[in-house]
């Protein structure tokens, strides 16, 4: 193994991915989240931010000024997308195709599916167990 570099785990892809939306909220709207869930499967990119609008549009929304509260969104959204999608294409190395993505007023989240040019390259959690580690007796 000397000179081989080893490709991330899918869990560290999403955990670092995870770690740079938040900050991507914090730097960028001033706004920290509780948390950012990403998935990766193959192509396609998962992203769900509890606690993901702004004092803004939460205030917009709790005094009947929903359709304006989603307009804020939205552009709040377009702002954000180009960063979202650098920051995608440096963790995982691959291209994103198109961004869908929706908020809840209710809840507070905001989820995002983003399409990538290709399924990045991941390394199988399981390689550092030891193949020589005894197989489980089936009775």
């Amino acid at each position: 193994m000397t000179g081989e570099t080893l490709e991330p785990t899918r869990g560290k892809l999403e955990r670092t991915l995870s770690q740079g939306i938040q900050a991507l909220y914090r730097s960028q709207l001033g706004h920290p989240t509780s948390q950012a869930l990403c998935n990766l499967f193959d192509n396609k990119l998962i992203i769900v931010v509890e606690n993901g609008l702004t004092q803004p549009e939460k205030l917009l929304a709790q005094n009947g000024q929903e359709d304006l509260a989603l307009q804020v969104r939205t552009q709040l959204e377009s702002v954000l997308e180009l960063p979202l999608k650098e920051l995608i294409q440096n963790v995982l190395g691959v291209g994103v195709t198109d961004l869908l993505r929706d908020a809840t007023l209710e809840t507070g989240r905001t989820g995002t599916i983003a399409i990538l040019d290709s399924a990045p390259q991941v390394r199988d959690s399981n390689y550092n167990k030891s193949k020589t580690q005894p197989k489980a007796v089936e009775s």
